[in-house]
């Protein structure tokens, strides 16, 4: 694994797959698809890192997995979702890419600085994404956007090297499996913030269904099992 993989996973693939999916799906629901990353990273941490995984995970794997497909199946179409169910796939094909991000980055960092992964992955994103500015369908600004401009400055300052940044540090300090475990905090923020910021609602069913998700990757957490 090098850092070729590390940047076409993350930032590269995940995004495209990311920005696809929230154009079919609502925020909320897409965020709880972000729920199943820690069961996604436990198999082949355990098969590529030797991190162990238990049948406590096993089943917490299943839960997740139910949850996520009882919450595409219940979603309905609506003007910020007009196709849950594909926008949800979407999402999981962008957290099987933060799988390879994660499992690739557990492996460089023995070697590797965080810091320095995280430029490298920066770079690799640059590069991936450059040609794209030139696309027929691709829209170039006609006029100076302070709004878009601050959008862009916090997502290159905030949301890449800082987050970026920051997790590669707490990767290098524990073991893959543990340190995805905080993605879980992803779904319940962004319940939250779309509610109250896109006015975003879930059905009773989609609840139970996040119910599902969350305590099927809170199951699945055996703290005793983790290895560093």
């Amino acid at each position: 694994m090098t850092g070729h993989n590390l940047g076409i996973c993350e930032p590269g693939f995940y995004f495209v797959f990311e920005s696809l999916a929230l154009t079919y799906t609502d925020a909320s629901q897409a965020g709880m698809i972000c729920a199943m990353v820690p069961l996604l990273v436990a198999f082949p941490a355990a098969v590529l890192l030797k991190e162990t995984i238990s049948r406590r995970t096993m089943v917490g794997f299943g839960m997740a997995i139910g949850g996520a497909v009882l919450l595409s199946a219940a979603a309905e179409a609506s003007d910020s979702a007009p196709n849950p169910a594909l926008g949800n796939f979407l999402e999981f094909l962008a957290m099987v890419c933060a799988t390879g991000y994660m499992i690739t980055l557990k492996r460089l960092s023995p070697r590797y600085g965080p810091w320095f992964l995280t430029m490298i992955q920066a770079f690799i994103g640059t590069a991936f994404f450059f040609p794209l500015l030139f696309l027929p369908t691709t829209e170039l600004p006609t006029a100076f956007d302070p709004v878009g401009v601050g959008c862009i400055v916090y997502l290159g300052v905030f949301v890449t090297l800082a987050a970026y940044g920051l997790y590669n540090v707490g990767m290098s300090q524990v073991p893959a499996s543990q340190a995805s475990t905080f993605v879980n905090l992803i779904p319940v923020i962004t319940l939250l913030m779309g509610w109250a910021i896109l006015g975003e609602q879930l059905t009773m069913v989609q609840y139970v269904a996040s119910a599902l998700v969350l305590g099927g990757v809170w199951i699945s957490q055996d703290k005793s099992a983790q290895t560093s």
